[in-house]
C-alpha cells in the first residue's frame, strides 16, 4: 500500500544484493547449517543464530539465503502435519525482580522432564556507553542450561526498548526448525516498551511479583491489555497471603480491560518457581489456550498478522539505513543536528528537508 509512494529505482539503495542472488546455488556453509537444524544440532542452531545476527553484508546474504530455505521446510511440514508442525512460542515480560529467570528454569525443566525440547532466547541489556553486554542468563539458570533437551540463548539488546530485536523473530524460526516444541523469549522487562515481542509470540505472558503496593499502578493499562495470561510469582512461605492480594487486585482490574480477542479472557494464575507448586497447572492452562486458539484459526490469524508486522518493521529499518548511508544525507546530518540543538530550526523541518534531498537526490517526484 505504501510502496506505491516510493518508484522502484529509489528502492535499489535497501539493499546491495541482487534480486537474483537467491536462484544461485545453495552456499556450502549455508547447506551445512541447514543439515544441521534438520538434525537438531545445538551447534548448528548457534551457529545459524550467530548468522542472522551478523550485520556484515556477505554474511547478510548467506543469513536471507539460510532463512528462505528454512522458510520452504516450514511451510512443507505445516503442509503435512498442519497445526502438529507448529512449536508454542512463549514471550515474558514483567518489572526486574519479578522471578523471570528463575521461573523459565523451574519451567524448563518441567517441560524437559516430559520429554519437550525448549529453547530460550533471553535479552541482556547493552551499556548505551560501551555497547557491551554480560549476557549472563545462563548463570542464572543452571540447571536447565546442562540440559540436553533445553537451548538457552542470550542476546544483546542493542539499545532496542524491550531487548527483542528483528533477529530474535528470525532466531525463533531458526529454532523450530531444529526442532524445539516450545520457544521461550524472555524481555528485558522495562514496561510499556514490552510490546514487540507480542508480535513474536504465541501467548505472551505478564510475570509479576507479590508485595510492593505500587505494581500495579506502575505497569499501567498499555500492557495489561496485551497480556494474555498473568502469572504472580514468588508465592511462597510468607509472601503468600501478598500474592493472593495481588491476584484479587489484578483479576479485578482486568474486568475493565476489554478482553485482548473473543476467545480468551486474560486470567491471572499464582505460583512459586522457587517450590514449582502451581507449574504443572499453569502448564494445563497454556495448553487450553493453545487448543482454543488452534480450534478457532485465531493461531493462524494471529501468526500471519505478525510476519505483516516484521516485514514493516523490516522494511523500517532498511529504509533508515539506506537513507543514512547516503553520502550527502551523511555530510548534512551533523549540520542539522547542530542547527536543531541550538534551536535555530525545529525537528520535524530538519527530517522533512533531509528527506526531501534524499528523494530529489533519487528522483523521486512523490510526496510523502
Amino acid at each position: 500500500m505504501a510502496l506505491t509512494l516510493f518508484p522502484k529505482h529509489c528502492l535499489r539503495t535497501l539493499s546491495r544484493t541482487p534480486i537474483n542472488a537467491m536462484s544461485m546455488g545453495v552456499d556450502p556453509l549455508v547447506q551445512r547449517l541447514l543439515d544441521g537444524l534438520r538434525s537438531g544440532q545445538r551447534a548448528s542452531l548457534a551457529e545459524a543464530i550467530t548468522l542472522v545476527e551478523t550485520s556484515h553484508p556477505k554474511k547478510k546474504i548467506l543469513a536471507r539465503h539460510l532463512l528462505t530455505n528454512v522458510l520452504k521446510d516450514a511451510q512443507n511440514s505445516q503442509y503435512l502435519r498442519g497445526h502438529k508442525s507448529f512449536s508454542f512460542r512463549l514471550g515474558l515480560s514483567g518489572p526486574p525482580g519479578a522471578g523471570k529467570s528463575t521461573f523459565i528454569e523451574t519451567f524448563g525443566k518441567f517441560l524437559t522432564g516430559m520429554d519437550k525440547k525448549v529453547a530460550v532466547l533471553t535479552v541482556d541489556p547493552s551499556s548505551v556507553r560501551t555497547g557491551g553486554s554480560l549476557l549472563g542468563d545462563k548463570t542464572r539458570m543452571p540447571e536447565l542450561s546442562r540440559d540436553m533437551n533445553a537451548y538457552i540463548r542470550p542476546s544483546p539488546s542493542r539499545g532496542h526498548l524491550g531487548g527483542v530485536t528483528r533477529s530474535t523473530n528470525e532466531a525463533i524460526v531458526l529454532c523450530e526448525a531444529a526442532g524445539y516444541d516450545i520457544v521461550i523469549i524472555e524481555t528485558i522487562g522495562v514496561g510499556q516498551s514490552e510490546f514487540s515481542v507480542v508480535d513474536m509470540v504465541d501467548l505472551f505472558t505478564l510475570v509479576i511479583p507479590p508485595g510492593g503496593g505500587d505494581e500495579l499502578q506502575g505497569l499501567k493499562k498499555g500492557i495489561m491489555e496485551m497480556s494474555d495470561l498473568v502469572v504472580v510469582n514468588k508465592s511462597d512461605g510468607d509472601l503468600v497471603p501478598a500474592a493472593r492480594r495481588m491476584q484479587y487486585e489484578y483479576i479485578s482490574a482486568l474486568k475493565f480491560i476489554p478482553p485482548k480477542n473473543k476467545y480468551w479472557k486474560t486470567p491471572v494464575k499464582r505460583i512459586s518457581s522457587l517450590t514449582g507448586e502451581g507449574v504443572p497447572e499453569l502448564w494445563a492452562l497454556m495448553q487450553d489456550y493453545n487448543k482454543i486458539m488452534e480450534d478457532s484459526g485465531e493461531l493462524i490469524r494471529r501468526r500471519q498478522s505478525q510476519r505483516c508486522a516484521w516485514l514493516w518493521t523490516h522494511l523500517k529499518e532498511n529504509l533508515i539505513n539506506s537513507f543514512l548511508e547516503f553520502p550527502e544525507i551523511e555530510e548534512n546530518l551533523k549540520k542539522m543536528e547542530f542547527e536543531v540543538m541550538n534551536g535555530f530550526i525545529s525537528p520535524g523541518d530538519a527530517a522533512d528537508l533531509l528527506l526531501q534531498q534524499y528523494l530529489s537526490n533519487h528522483h523521486c517526484q512523490e510526496k510523502i
